[in-house]
């Protein structure tokens, strides 16, 4: 590790940090329909929007009805999204040929990007078309981002309002975060990353003659416009195989830290949008503060395990670091914090292959995963993630104390503790319950590329990432079968689905209770004694849940490597 490699790690965190506050108000301006300086431009085409679809913007939906209208919405646009794949070849904007999409991938992919997972059994350069990426895997980063923002909106509604008996307006939220967060943003981003050397172009692929004369076909397109949604959205889907690997996709440094910036922004900043819907920001800032400790101590373990290196050949002398799948333009630093960036933050973009890492280098983006993406998360997604681990916090506290649990001057009772456990049980199911179906069958062990424990780590990081709605990927694993293709939706539909659904019903019974005033008794909720509870309850949850199956893998794999132990190459 060296002091430069800190330093990096250190003012990435202060410029999220700067962020925070100012993209806190003008997301709370948003959502409560106060004029923002781009209403006299976008007022009057949201209006708009709303006449043609035929929306009444006043009228509010209860959590069941917001929770429909979302599925709904949702179901739709997985069916275009499938239709586009299949129908591909005969589509328009579809310069290199590219082949219908196989039934199975075409599936696997739709679901994919209908979860904000972006989870890629394919290579994008090599099986979309143009039409292909824009239609269906852009409109769908914007679309499934604004949903995860859109229904923490509702959950915080659910904290803020007292008897009543609505969460807001789904097709409100989805059409103003759409409007006014994402597309103005992503706008700037683009003009961003063209001038940094990102193509953005309809034209076909370029054919070029290498110094030793041969030919070479470098594929271009509409690159930056989607790495802007990618990244700002935390969908992560590449438009190259390589993903933020790519020096189309990543081509400097600054374009390097401004995507991870990108990453955690508008989940950072959607905890001080609960700070101020609530009327106490010092609740935000607590919330805050657990998703950066579990960040900060992710970051130094990942960082010293690359910085370390291979155990093996340390113990052959060979000694320098892990660079073993990593760019050199970026290095170990921001290599290692890309990754954990990108997995504290449903995102699954990556800068270097994760399935190239140390095994401790590799068990922590896995961890970040499989606590339920919480550390800043996705955009919204990761907020209501770690609100459902404060209701069981202080569930949890009220037992340990003796008291009525509460929250906000909301009792905290069965009915929110049983839908709390419901959003977190569900996870696990499909993580562990889809890995041990991946190693039992006698399809699928076929599929790592690796032998022993970093095998089974390939799988294991697989149902994680997918169940996590996170998209990357141990890259050894050969995805692109009927059985994980199936598989992996299955976990990603389950892994939004079936979390966002109890939130909602958090939501709405929160929202229809009566607050209760503060008491010499009330435990509080924005200090440090409260920031080490939730953290505390998010590891011992994720410790006795995923503890054993990571002994399996990555545990075991650094242990044998210390004892010079090494596995041959699986199938």
């Amino acid at each position: 590790m060296t002091l430069d490699g800190w330093i990096q790690i250190a003012l990435f965190c202060a410029v999220v940090l700067a962020l925070v506050k100012p993209l806190g108000l003008y997301m709370t301006r948003v959502f409560t329909g106060v004029p923002t300086p781009l209403s006299p431009v976008l007022g009057p085409v949201e209006r708009g929007l709303y006449r043609l679809a035929g929306i009444d913007a006043d009228h509010e939906q209860s959590w069941l009805g917001y929770g429909l209208a979302m599925l709904a919405f949702h179901a739709l646009g997985f069916v275009l999204l499938y239709a586009v794949l299949r129908l591909q070849a005969v589509l328009p904007l579809n310069p290199m040929d590219q082949a219908a999409v196989a039934p199975d991938l075409a599936f696997n992919t739709a679901a994919s990007f209908v979860t904000n997972t972006n989870w890629q059994n394919y290579g994008g350069e090599s099986t979309l078309s143009y039409l292909s990426q824009i239609l269906g895997l852009t409109h769908q980063n914007f679309l499934s981002a604004a949903t995860g923002i859109a229904l923490a909106v509702a959950l915080i509604r659910g904290f803020a309002r007292a008897s009543a008996r609505t969460v807001g307006s789904f097709w409100v939220d989805l059409t103003r975060c759409t409007l006014y967060l994402l597309l103005p943003l992503c706008a700037a981003l683009t003009l961003f990353y063209v001038a940094q050397g990102m193509p953005q172009t309809l034209a076909p692929s370029v054919a070029a003659t290498t110094l030793e004369g041969a030919q070479q076909t470098i594929a271009v397109g509409p690159v930056a416009s989607q790495v802007a949604i990618k990244m700002l959205g935390t969908n992560g889907g590449g438009f190259f195989n390589a993903n933020a690997a790519h020096p189309f996709e990543n081509p400097t440094a600054l374009a390097n830290v401004v995507q991870m910036v990108t990453i955690f922004a508008l989940g950072a900043g959607l905890t001080n949008v609960f700070g101020r819907m609530v009327g106490d920001e010092r609740q935000g800032w607590a919330i805050l503060a657990a998703m950066m400790l579990l960040f900060v101590a992710g970051t130094a373990v990942t960082y010293w395990a690359e910085a370390a290196g291979s155990p093996v050949l340390n113990g052959l002398g060979l000694t320098g670091g892990n660079l073993e799948g990593k760019e050199v333009r970026f290095g170990i630093p921001a290599s290692a914090l890309f990754a954990v960036v990108t997995t504290a933050a449903s995102c699954g973009a990556v800068n270097a292959m994760h399935d190239s890492f140390t095994a401790l280098g590799g068990l922590v983006p896995m961890l970040n995963m499989q606590l339920g993406e919480i550390i800043v998360g996705g955009v919204g997604a990761g907020l209501y993630g770690m609100l459902v681990f404060v209701v069981v916090a202080i569930f949890v506290a009220g037992l340990v104390g003796g008291r009525t649990p509460g929250y906000l001057g909301k009792k905290i009772e069965a009915r929110e503790g049983k839908m709390a456990m419901l959003a977190v049980l569900c996870l696990p199911l499909m993580m562990l319950g889809l890995t041990a179906l991946a190693t039992v069958l006698p399809a699928a062990p076929a599929a790592p590329a690796n032998a022993g424990p970093h095998g089974f780590s390939e799988i294991l990081y697989a149902f994680t990432s997918a169940a996590a709605n996170n998209g990357s990927a141990f890259g050894g694993l050969t995805g692109n079968t009927l059985f994980y293709n199936v598989t992996l939706a299955l976990g990603m539909l389950v892994g939004r689905f079936f979390v966002i659904l109890p939130a909602l019903a958090i939501a709405g019974s929160l929202a229809a209770k009566k607050r209760v005033p503060a008491s010499a008794g009330t435990f509080p909720t924005d200090g440090g004694l409260f920031v080490g509870l939730l953290v505390g309850v998010i590891l011992i949850v994720g410790g006795l849940t995923f503890f054993p199956s990571l002994a399996l893998g990555p545990v075991v794999e650094h242990l044998a490597g210390a004892a010079g132990q090494t596995f041959a190459t699986g199938g």
